[in-house]
């Protein structure tokens, strides 16, 4: 019996009300004896890594009724981190994730689905579905919407990254304002998450390392054929869940985890994956520590040359064999668990049976022999300005070790502020604090002034931390994460200018020179800086636990 759910409304006799409003909805009395399927769209006309889910969940839809089930659409909210980049708007970014993992949750929870699939696009959309996935353990699909194909000014590749770091450059006086208007058009050319290795592709890369999504899935991009062929192959496969009974938490362990922080690692992903890996973790049931990942990272080598820090974007991934292609090359080398299940129903090793390895003729993924970095590019920092932990993004082309002065900001509009007017000298540590998941409140991404960094020519001699965090975009040498963060008392919050910092892959530790007579001194002059914060802001501000539990806020 695959509707062992829905059953409790669509067949329990003292439910006439609930039988009623399904037949309002169309449905025969025979439909109600079948299976029903939550379809969780995050489509909405505002964003281009959403614009187009309503229509690929119409098309899962018609797979799913195909099946002799029963698909029901229904929506959750988002953010376009895009849009709200630089501004307050952003502080509702990270916890859009806990929204959209509660919305799903709630619907499918009160209607009683038998099983649901989740159609999503922008960076927070696919930790908070997976979240959701976790907590309900029923049979479940994640469905990414696919990547945006690269713009293009003067032969360069463009990504949404190179509209700010060609504002820097207008500021900088390297570029004219017209040609900053070129960039801007063209840097979006339709629909589809965000090109680059940045939060989107990352986390969908993730998701199907770990098996929740079908093969292909996180590297078909959002306008091709392929795409529209994964729609049509959903019934098929949402069907042969409920009839192996095979729900997220088979299929989500901690084997999976680590493929999946593997696959992040060899891919360059974005900071912002630790996170959400530490929060799936967590709704799986699952232990996942900073040491932990550190571990991985470790023993993972970085091979991509992909954008932020490289050259390519995901479309040009999917010309060469995708993340299929670069998983089968990871199982071949002994960086895969191949005995993992995926929502397939066969393992990951059986899935890579008939997929090629990327070859040695392309020129975006590198043999691990000729590893851009023989160790990952994520790293947990501790140390006396981090005593729980930080996350840097150290690609290896920045450097390992950088130590400068302390330039220090309690907004990121007071740092975007003076790198515009030119006030950040080279050498400089710039620090932006009480931006963390309660400071802000809501941990914003400090996507703009890295970009003004780059774009003004600070990106080689300056570095930026923050108790906040830092888009999938980011590159350069940025510490974020930091906790305790400053909101809480931590050591960032009692920085002043002209502190001398120390940031250090190799020890991986990040520390301040401070004696521990002036640290205690500090402390007891200490006076919390609270801003203001109404409405859901507020609610999160009060549950939501540090960044280095991952900012979830059922704990």
């Amino acid at each position: 019996m695959y509707n062992k759910y829905s059953k409790h409304v669509t067949s329990d006799p003292s439910q006439p009300a609930a039988q009623a409003m399904l037949h309002a909805i169309g449905l025969s009395s025979e439909d109600l004896q079948k299976p029903q399927i939550g379809i969780a769209s995050l489509g909405w006309e505002g964003n281009p890594c959403n614009m187009h889910l309503n229509g690929l969940a119409k098309d899962i839809k018609s797979s799913i009724n195909e099946e002799d089930l029963i698909g029901l659409i229904f929506h959750a909210s988002g953010v376009s981190d895009g849009i709200a980049m630089g501004t307050s708007g952003m502080r509702y970014s990270l916890p859009s994730r806990d929204i959209i993992s509660d919305s799903i949750e709630t619907v499918v929870s009160a209607q009683w689905y038998d099983a649901v699939v989740a159609v999503v696009g922008c960076d927070k959309n696919m930790p908070g579905a997976l979240m959701a996935a976790g907590k309900l353990d029923r049979p479940a699909i994640l469905f990414f919407g696919g990547t945006i194909g690269p713009g293009c000014h003067a032969g360069k590749d463009l990504t949404i990254i190179s509209t700010f770091e060609a504002l820097g450059e207008k500021i900088a006086g390297k570029i004219e304002q017209e040609e900053l208007n070129q960039i801007i058009k063209k840097a979006c050319p339709g629909p589809g998450a965000c090109g680059g290795m940045y939060t989107a592709n990352t986390m969908a890369s993730a998701i199907e390392a770990m098996g929740m999504s079908l093969p292909f899935n996180a590297s078909n991009p959002a306008i091709s054929k392929n795409k529209q062929k994964e729609c049509i192959a959903i019934g098929q496969a949402i069907r042969r869940l409920l009839e192996l009974d095979l729900t997220p938490r088979k299929i989500v362990t901690k084997a999976s985890l680590e493929n999946a922080l593997r696959l992040i690692t060899v891919l360059g992903g974005s900071t912002n994956s630790v996170l959400h890996m530490l929060a799936i973790a967590d709704a799986f049931g699952l232990t996942l520590t900073l040491k932990e990942i550190q571990s991985i990272s470790d023993s993972t080598p970085y091979l991509a040359d992909l954008k932020p820090s490289g050259k390519y974007v995901m479309q040009d991934l999917h010309d060469v064999g995708g993340i299929p292609g670069v998983m089968k090359m990871m199982l071949e080398e002994g960086l895969l668990d191949g005995d993992c299940m995926t929502v397939t129903g066969l393992s990951i090793k059986e899935n890579l049976k008939a997929v090629d390895p990327v070859g040695s003729e392309q020129q975006i993924i590198f043999p691990t022999k000729q590893a851009i970095k023989s160790t990952g590019h994520l790293q947990m920092l501790f140390g006396n300005l981090a005593s729980e932990g930080s996350v840097a993004k150290i690609t290896g082309k920045e450097g390992e070790v950088f130590e400068g002065k302390a330039r220090v900001f309690n907004s990121e509009e007071e740092a975007n502020a003076a790198i515009l007017n030119k006030e950040v000298a080279p050498g400089s540590v710039i620090v932006i604090r009480y931006c963390g998941p309660k400071g802000a409140p809501g941990m914003p991404e400090m996507l703009k002034p890295t970009g003004l960094m780059i774009g003004a020519g600070l990106g080689d001699n300056c570095a930026l931390i923050t108790d906040g965090r830092f888009s999938g975009g980011t590159h350069g040498f940025v510490v974020g994460h930091i906790t305790p963060e400053a909101y809480a008392g931590g050591m960032i919050g009692l920085l002043k200018d002209g502190d001398s910092i120390r940031i250090d892959a190799n020890t991986n530790t990040i520390s301040v020179d401070l004696s521990e007579d002036e640290i205690a001194l500090r402390k007891s002059l200490w006076k919390p800086y609270v801003k203001p914060a109404t409405g859901f802001l507020k609610k999160y501000r009060k549950t939501v636990s540090s960044a280095s539990e991952g900012c979830i806020t059922d704990k």
